[in-house]
């Protein structure tokens, strides 16, 4: 019924397209390419909407529908990528990104835009990894990359970031 319902997907994408898109952001790397995977996952879940349990947060399943909308968008751009394999027992090194690199003393809105200065397959790393707790496995399953290149994404991801904000420092008063 909910799926035929033009009135309630208006409202649905009304008072969860800003949520929405705030995560579509953090996967993207300007603002029309988050629209259009946002566009694409409300269309997911007005599709899949009888599959929703409502005994669970409706947000937390919209935001996995988002993330894999995200993932999906990404592997579609990057298919005719040839991804190099590293040894997964290669060392990486230093993979924190605390507060003596700066990043606590930024607001989530600069972290953001930061984020979306890394090329996509560091911003994917970092994202899924940091933000929502995926393993190295789970990402290289969900992005048809080693684990190795996981790895080795997110470091350096990291190493991007800390010279973002080394930049920042540097230049500022």
């Amino acid at each position: 019924m909910f799926k035929k319902d033009r009135r309630h997907q208006k409202a649905l994408f009304e008072l969860y397209y800003n949520y929405g898109l705030t995560v579509a952001m953090a996967y993207c790397s300007h603002t029309d390419e988050a629209r259009e995977v946002l566009n694409d996952a409300f269309l997911k879940v007005f599709d899949k909407i009888k599959d929703y349990d409502p005994s669970k947060p409706f947000e937390a399943w919209f935001r996995i529908i988002v993330i894999r909308t995200a993932i999906n968008h990404y592997r579609k751009q990057t298919n005719a990528v040839k991804w190099s394999d590293i040894d997964d027992n290669e060392t990486i090194h230093d993979l924190a990104v605390d507060a003596e690199d700066g990043i606590m003393d930024m607001s989530p809105e600069e972290v953001l835009r930061l984020a979306q200065l890394l090329p996509p397959a560091y911003r994917m790393a970092i994202n899924l990894y940091a933000v929502e707790g995926y393993s190295h496995q789970e990402i290289a399953a969900n992005l048809g990359i080693t684990v190795g290149t996981s790895k080795s994404n997110l470091s350096k991801a990291r190493a991007k970031l800390k010279f973002l904000i080394s930049q920042i420092r540097m230049f500022s008063f």
